[in-house]
């Protein structure tokens, strides 16, 4: 598979991942787990993670720092989550812990790979 199939797929992923954590913390998918502060944050990086894949998919030869700078902030937004859990701040459930333990995975193989694809 091309780098940038790859990049595509795996942002493509990541704003399932986010915008799916956004409506759970709305109250929307899940009852009982809303949170107004996850729900803002993970809004957010889920729309900067939408502006990168359309910025990639209009600019190509842009896919590589688009990629990086777009998961760099995604991994910024969810480390603060994971700190703040482990804070005792937020959500405490063993299905959010995992969900960000998940996220962290996704975000480091999509920054992996776009590491590895080729510049310009």
């Amino acid at each position: 598979m091309k780098p940038s199939a790859t990049l595509t797929k795996i942002l493509a992923v990541e704003i399932l991942l986010f915008a799916g954590a956004t409506l759970v913390h709305a109250g929307i998918l899940i009852g009982g787990h809303e949170h107004g502060s996850a729900r803002t944050a993970e809004g957010v990086i889920a729309a900067v993670l939408v502006l990168g894949l359309i910025i990639c998919l209009l600019r190509p030869a842009a896919m590589r720092t688009i990629a990086l700078a777009v998961q760099g902030f995604a991994l910024l937004g969810t480390l603060v989550g994971v700190f703040t859990i482990t804070g005792g701040v937020g959500p405490q459930t063993l299905a959010d812990k995992a969900f960000h333990g998940a996220l962290l995975m996704v975000l480091f193989a999509g920054l992996v790979a776009a590491w590895r694809a080729p510049r310009g």
